[in-house]
């Protein structure tokens, strides 16, 4: 399929933004300067990134308690993500969210969530938001093969059918819910739970961006043409532990390795838009340096930026109408 120059470097620069912003938190995390709990999304990059491309700021998503990439792909600034990480004042939320809780209701983004299954049902609603203004947008619901298994997600699932909504629901199946294979948990299987729902259902290698970009506008499409709900299922895998600090003795012990090696879609993606022409070496090299120098400085402010003080407490947690 033919992609826009612009879509492919801006799709390139999300994707090595997400991939440098979570390598750079692996390190940091590891001082013992971050509160809190991080949860890594390297390796699963073209997911958000290849979904997100086809959305705008009117369009709405739902994030999981792995939102970081999320939140990056929907175009969340790296310096407010980084200081709400280290529980800043100047964070996105202020430091009150830190990494589980990252949300930028002006961009769309609802929220990473730190309740697994906790994204569906807010889905459901901005959905019905959209069909009711007639604002042509469609809301996205990314969630883990574990959280199919939740209530929560299935009746989400049934709700967003009932209504005929413009929902998407994507499954992001890296194989493990927390330490356990999905291959022992979840029975059946994701097309066969959509069919049951009676929503189409679309399935893509996460490894390929352009398998996520292709299938994704196919599923985004059909929501936003008013069809209703569709799932969309990505086959992915994460390079880290379910959490920073996880032995991931479930693991094989060449798995991360091999996944590293031959799977990567960063890897990928240079070299089937290098190899096809479409852009040059130089030109995500370039990338690469300025997003480099960008987490650096948004490592750099966050560690200086104050802490909440205690009048804060209280402050933007209630809306007043």
């Amino acid at each position: 399929m033919q992609i826009a120059r612009d879509i492919l470097t801006r799709s390139y620069r999300s994707m090595r933004t997400i991939r440098d912003f979570e390598e750079r938190l692996h390190v940091e995390f590891a001082t013992g300067d971050i509160p809190g709990f991080v949860h890594l999304y390297c390796g699963e990059e073209a997911s958000g990134v290849g979904v997100c491309a086809h959305l705008t700021d009117t369009d709405t998503i739902a994030s999981t308690h792995r939102g970081h990439g999320h939140c990056i792909a929907k175009g969340v600034g790296v310096d407010g993500m980084m200081a709400e990480i280290y529980g800043r004042r100047s964070g996105v939320c202020r430091g009150k969210g830190g990494s589980m809780h990252i949300a930028d209701l002006s961009l769309g983004m609802l929220g990473a969530n730190g309740i697994v299954g906790g994204g569906p049902p807010l889905i459901c609603g901005a959905a019905l938001s959209h069909k009711t203004l007639k604002d042509g947008a469609v809301a996205v619901a990314f969630y883990g093969d574990g959280a199919s298994n939740e209530g929560s997600t299935l009746e989400s699932l049934n709700l967003a059918s009932v209504w005929k909504v413009p929902a998407v629901f994507v499954v992001e199946d890296n194989g493990y819910g927390e330490a356990t294979g999905a291959s022992y948990a979840v029975a059946g299987n994701q097309k066969d739970r959509a069919a049951g729902f009676g929503m189409p259902y679309f399935e893509c290698d996460g490894n390929d961006f352009f398998s996520v970009y292709e299938t994704a506008g196919e599923a985004i499409e059909h929501a936003r043409k008013g069809n209703g709900p569709a799932m969309l299922h990505v086959h992915l895998a994460r390079w880290y532990g379910h959490f920073e600090g996880d032995a991931m003795t479930y693991r094989a012990a060449d798995e991360v390795a091999k996944l590293r090696a031959e799977h990567d879609c960063l890897v990928n993606f240079r070299r089937k838009v290098v190899g096809a022409g479409l852009l040059e070496d130089s030109d995500l090299d370039t990338i690469d340096t300025a997003v480099k120098d960008e987490i650096e400085a948004a490592v750099v402010a966050a560690r200086k930026a104050p802490l909440p003080e205690d009048a804060d407490l209280m402050k933007d947690v209630y809306v007043s109408y």
